[in-house]
């Protein structure tokens, strides 16, 4: 198993076998060269083809490509921790997606795994001070993905977004690492409040499709949200919530809820009470 702490010292597996993977790519499908060159294979780093792919998605006429990209190089050359996250998240999409067979496809293919970078270049301009840049990125990451985080929240590492349709992250939220959820899942407020008002996410955590978790409420390390759930109070560490409202049915039901993907919930057969 490839596990997201990778360390990019020395030798940067991810980029190897993201290239190694590119040039195979480019020979099963050589109508695709262009793209997979322009994308990975032109470039000396991940770094810069993280800026290349943020910078072809989100230009628009108001905003050239050539900016863009010059914004997303400033801010990973500022800050490492940005391309430590992204090597995280890829490792992630192709550890917990069983859709997911290279390293490649997140970075070309996947829509959460580009809104979340593209996000993290946000929230990266966001601490600088550069609101209404920051707000731009959200705005065309919105129109591009059909995901809208807030620049001021806070994403941890090793996120996956499975689909990636309809995600919505308030402003302060906060959510840890190796978190995993599905499309249409809702980070929210529940009012006009204008302070410390969104959801904080623990670390390891499993949150199903559909699932709206309002307030600033706690959902504790390694737990699990059903499909579906509306989460309005506090879900405690390794447990599962479900329903509307949600409330605690049961354990987690393993370790790693967010690794191991696992969204059944008390399935009974046929002949069981």
């Amino acid at each position: 198993m490839v596990h997201a702490n990778t360390s990019v010292h020395q030798v940067d597996f991810i980029w190897d076998r993201l290239t190694d993977e590119a040039r195979a790519a480019v020979a099963a499908e050589p109508l695709l060269g262009g793209t997979i060159h322009a994308s990975v294979l032109h470039h000396p780093a991940l770094e810069h083809a993280l800026s290349y792919r943020f910078a072809v998605k989100l230009a628009a006429p108001e905003m050239s490509e050539q900016i863009l990209r010059e914004i997303a190089s400033e801010a990973y050359a500022s800050d490492a921790d940005l391309a430590l996250a992204a090597r995280a998240d890829i490792v992630a999409v192709f550890e917990r997606d069983p859709a997911c067979h290279r390293f490649l496809q997140p970075l070309l293919y996947f829509k959460g795994f580009g809104a979340m970078q593209a996000y993290r270049v946000g929230n990266w301009l966001w601490r600088q001070g550069r609101a209404d840049l920051a707000y731009y990125v959200q705005m065309r990451v919105s129109e591009r993905f059909g995901v809208d985080i807030h620049p001021g929240a806070t994403v941890g590492r090793g996120i996956m977004i499975d689909h990636a349709h309809s995600i919505v992250i308030g402003e302060t939220a906060v959510v840890g690492d190796n978190v995993s959820m599905l499309h249409s899942v809702t980070l929210g407020g529940t009012g006009k409040e204008d302070d410390d008002r969104h959801p904080k996410i623990g670390d390891g955590v499993l949150i199903g499709a559909g699932a709206k978790v309002l307030g600033n409420i706690s959902v504790g390390h390694c737990s699990r949200i059903a499909a579906g759930s509306v989460v309005l109070a506090d879900v405690p560490p390794k447990s599962t919530v479900a329903g509307v409202p949600a409330k605690v049915v049961g354990e987690a039901g393993c370790s790693q809820p967010s690794i191991m993907m696992d969204q059944l919930i008390g399935v009974r057969g046929p002949d069981q009470d």
